[in-house]
């Protein structure tokens, strides 16, 4: 499969599972204050677990996009630390580099 086909079916099912994270807990809150309403005879009990629903919704999909934030900048952040070795010499990251030149201006300051 190519590279290309693979991110878009994992883009598809990254939105799908956006979606299910949020109607999940609205669906199950809301049928259950409609069931807790008529055994108790009220009409507020759908309205109150709606919203709590819609809360647990929202801090499911917040903690999912997090979660896929943090993996992907681990990810990019693994790919892209900089050459270790290239041509069997060690090559410097632009950090270190930055800070080499930086400390070399602190010591001829002083």
């Amino acid at each position: 499969m190519p590279k290309s086909n693979r991110n878009v079916y994992q883009s598809l099912a990254m939105i799908g599972q956006f979606g299910i994270n949020m109607l999940v807990p609205v669906f199950a809150c809301s049928f259950l204050g409609m069931f807790l309403d008529k055994k108790l005879g009220t009409s507020c009990f759908v309205i109150v677990l709606f919203f709590m629903g819609a809360a647990a919704g929202f801090r499911n999909i917040y903690r999912f996009s997090k979660r896929i934030f943090n993996r992907q900048s681990s990810e990019s952040a693994y790919l892209h630390k900089g050459r270790k070795k290239q041509n069997g010499t060690e090559v410097k990251s632009e950090e270190t580099n930055y800070e080499n030149s930086h400390n070399q201006n602190e010591q001829d300051i002083i």
